[in-house]
């Protein structure tokens, strides 16, 4: 298992960076990303603490670590110099807050995060076709979620990412030790959203692929 969405005490997770590394090691994942909310605030800080303990912690974690940034309720019109941001300060995955449907995150959101080429879009509530289609364009990933309330949109993500060609990713939006799922859990929420089991699979092979890759770019 990869997660590529969890929170920690830098925003408003439950644990410091080292006990979320290890309870996820624990729970069987193979990679983390540590991906606290984020805006103009606070991002740069957020940043250079987590590389701070991935790069000392990732020979010992015995799991392989990503610092990110998850930006959060930033205004549309200023995603994607966020984006930039996020990156020129070292974010190796950058994740932006869409537009779920139990949060009043303004309506653009997820246009900006696609159009400003974040790594993955979270829990994009009722994401369009059109943005759906701009994802796969652009090669921006599309959450399924494990977590309450953020999924209650998940069968549309998933109904519209097929349609558009999207590729999918499984992520808990983990903010306490409860929130690490494990396999069983993970497989029957993809499944209630609607995907297939050669679907899921997929999603899986998706998240495994974008953290090689991010891992290969250090």
């Amino acid at each position: 298992m990869i997660d590529l969405h969890t929170h920690s005490t830098f925003s408003d997770g439950e644990l410091i960076p080292a006990e979320l590394v290890r309870r996820a090691k624990v729970a069987g994942y193979k990679a983390l990303a540590v991906t606290d909310h984020a805006d103009l605030s606070n991002l740069e800080h957020n940043i250079a603490n987590v590389l701070r303990l991935t790069r000392r912690y990732g020979a010992f974690a015995g799991i392989d670590l990503l610092a990110g940034a998850e930006i959060t309720h930033v205004p549309p019109a200023l995603i994607p110099e966020t984006i930039a941001m996020a990156r020129k300060a070292g974010a190796e995955i950058v994740v932006v807050h869409g537009e779920t449907v139990v949060e009043p995150v303004e309506r653009g959101t997820n246009l900006a995060a696609i159009e400003g080429g974040c790594d993955v879009l979270a829990h994009p509530g009722l994401i369009t076709p059109e943005e759906a289609a701009l994802a796969a364009e652009k090669g921006v990933f599309l959450e399924i979620t494990t977590r309450g309330g953020h999924s209650l949109s998940n069968g549309h993500v998933a109904a519209v990412a097929r349609a558009a060609g999207a590729r999918l990713v499984i992520n808990n939006d983990a903010h306490a030790p409860r929130d690490l799922v494990g396999p069983e859990l993970r497989r029957a929420v993809a499944l209630g959203a609607g995907l297939s089991q050669a679907e899921y699979e997929a999603c899986e092979a998706n998240s495994r692929e974008l953290a090689a890759r991010l891992l290969g770019l250090r």
